[in-house]
């Protein structure tokens, strides 16, 4: 089974080097993608940060360097939610790619709702990188 999937992007004039850089440091997270929550912290190698109520962990998948910025999501269900995030080369700039699955249950609202949210991020990645 496959679930139905959006691509949501940005192209932004920074090389795909120095987006992966930024946008796959975690400590930079706050600075651009509100939909992961407040509160970002490290704990050793693993970053937390608080949503709705609760904590999640969000885990890089990588390589970063290669413009693998995928992440994993985990609440404290235990259930993982990946999120394919990429940097691609765009001509001497950069095209930065977000995959959003639709998960079973997710109404059309809520998809609407996380579709906006992640379009939000990528233009204050834009925003930030293009100063």
């Amino acid at each position: 089974m496959t679930w139905p999937a959006t691509h949501l992007s940005v192209s932004i004039d920074r090389s795909p080097a120095d987006v992966a850089a930024f946008a796959g440091d975690p400590a930079n997270l706050p600075l651009w993608a509100a939909g992961l929550g407040s509160g970002l912290r490290s704990e050793g190698e693993r970053w937390f940060a608080d949503l709705d109520g609760g904590t999640i962990e969000i885990r890089f998948t990588g390589p970063v360097e290669a413009g693998v910025l995928d992440h994993d999501v985990v609440p404290e269900t235990g259930e993982t939610v990946h999120n394919p995030l990429r940097v691609l080369a765009n001509d001497r700039g950069s095209e930065v790619v977000f995959t959003l699955f639709r998960r079973p249950g997710v109404s059309d609202a809520d998809l609407a709702a996380d579709s906006d949210a992640i379009a939000a991020d990528l233009v204050t990645l834009k925003r930030l990188l293009e100063g």
